[in-house]
């Protein structure tokens, strides 16, 4: 069977050339006689793997020497739980819910202590980031926390929030080396891979030195010290080899392309191509204000259930998958990261138009 056009919002569709040079690795990883996901992680082979893909992430992001890179287990929802058990000092947090992740992150926090919430979307079911030039942050609040891109609701901060001098946490998973990134703007950024970068297993931080002590909350569990991590050059226990493995080829195929300003401009190509459409369209209509739109993740709604579904259906049945949207906003989403193809998109909006065509609007 021929490959699909994948707009899962993740595990997500990674580069074929990628897959591609695991497959041809997959028996002997460079005359070792077996595959990565063999190999000890204390071994010779593995340390220069991830030490390159380490290598390769700072100069995509061009990452400063005072920040450290931990290839951590757990995902982002471990991190909802390590972020305000190593940083909270004054007991006190400030969160802009702009989506789910965003909500789960702060009823984490609020387990640990007063996660205040500064600034929301809900009111109009997270469909547009709200102001967050002059927030009322608590002067001793020890963090100011965003989800970046918000997959399920497909927005996006295009202005990072003014903290007022406070450290910004930003998940970053659905956007993560979809474009440049200042990194000095922040205090924490962190993912979950398995959107834009590799398979499942791994969150990425990305953590200013200053942050990473032993100054921790009581009973804080050792692997969710930051310091553990950075102490032991993410080695402190078994990690998940071969996600780092595959992350560290999608590292250097990202250089090849031409790094994170050409990925920029492709992203934003395909966006366009999409929202164009839905611009125009009397079937389907976008969700979220212009001004506050995802380039990764595109939601879509017709307005009526079983059309969705049929439409659905149908896109499946032409090798455009995972189109339905999540289950707690229900519609349609098409999660368009770095190894989708423009040729995906315009396939996906041939489709649409199609689809119209044969069940116009009334």
């Amino acid at each position: 069977m021929a490959r699909v056009y994948n707009f899962s919002a993740g595990p997500a569709m990674l580069p074929e050339e990628v897959l591609r040079e695991a497959a041809a690795e997959m028996l002997d990883y460079h005359g070792s006689g077996m595959s990565v996901m063999e190999m000890s992680h204390r071994g010779k082979i593995f340390d220069r793997i991830i030490k390159e893909a380490e290598a390769d992430l700072r100069e995509l992001m061009n990452i400063p020497d005072n920040y450290k890179v931990l290839f951590m287990q757990g995902g982002a929802h471990l991190q909802f739980s390590a972020v305000p058990m190593n940083l909270m000092k004054n007991g006190k947090a400030a969160y802009i819910l702009t989506g789910q992740w965003a909500k789960k992150a702060q009823a984490e926090a609020a387990r640990y202590g007063d996660a205040v919430v500064v600034a929301s979307s809900a009111d109009k079911t997270f469909s547009y980031i709200p102001d967050c030039s002059d927030l009322d942050i608590p002067e001793d609040a020890d963090y100011v926390y965003i989800c970046e891109n918000n997959t399920i609701y497909g927005t996006k901060f295009w202005e990072l929030p003014n903290t007022k001098g406070h450290i910004l946490v930003s998940d970053i998973s659905s956007c993560f080396l979809s474009e440049p990134v200042d990194v000095t703007k922040y205090g924490v950024l962190y993912g979950g891979v398995q959107k834009n970068i590799g398979p499942a297993g791994i969150v990425i931080a990305i953590i200013r030195e200053d942050l990473i002590t032993d100054d921790v909350m009581e009973k804080t569990p050792t692997m969710l010290k930051w310091k553990t991590h950075a102490d032991n050059d993410s080695l402190y226990n078994t990690p998940p080899t071969y996600t780092i493995y595959i992350c560290g080829k999608v590292f250097k195929w990202l250089k090849k392309q031409g790094g994170l300003e050409a990925m920029k401009e492709r992203n934003e190509k395909k966006a366009k191509l999409l929202y164009d459409y839905l611009d125009s369209s009397k079937l389907f209509r976008g969700t979220v204000e212009k001004k506050d739109r995802s380039i990764m993740n595109v939601p879509f709604v017709i307005g009526d259930k079983d059309l969705e579904a049929q439409f659905v259906k149908e896109a499946e049945a032409e090798g455009l998958v995972s189109l339905k949207g999540h289950r707690s906003v229900g519609g349609m989403r098409a999660s368009i990261y770095n190894a989708m193809p423009y040729e995906g998109v315009a396939a996906l909006v041939d489709f649409m138009k199609r689809f119209e065509a044969a069940h116009p609007a009334q």
